[in-house]
């Protein structure tokens, strides 16, 4: 396993970049479809009980709006993952060769 790590690391970095990939539609994806599952509950409560639209309303844009927030955080990580990605695979390569 480790040799398997080492390998890709000799690599010239663009390796980890495909992980980075999946993270960032995984973060997108899993705010798409939390957004999408309250604003129907949200509807779905409005139809049921009116009166009480503008509560259901507003319970829901905080929540959407704390799921962005998770998900600009999640992208904000990824970027910065992806800044120093290169620069540590080089050095985890340098490391295993003994240079």
């Amino acid at each position: 396993m480790f040799d398997m790590a080492m390998l890709l690391a000799q690599l010239d970095g663009t390796v980890g970049y495909g992980g980075l990939g999946i993270g960032v539609g995984l973060a997108i994806l899993g705010a798409g479809m939390g957004i999408g599952r309250i604003g129907g509950s949200a509807v779905e409560a409005t139809a049921r009980q009116p009166e009480a639209g503008g509560t259901i309303q507003t319970q829901m844009l905080i929540a959407a709006a704390l799921i962005e927030g998770a998900t600009v955080i999640a992208l904000i990580f990824l970027y910065v993952i992806s800044s120093g990605l290169s620069a540590t695979l080089l050095e985890l390569a340098k490391a295993a060769v003994g240079a």
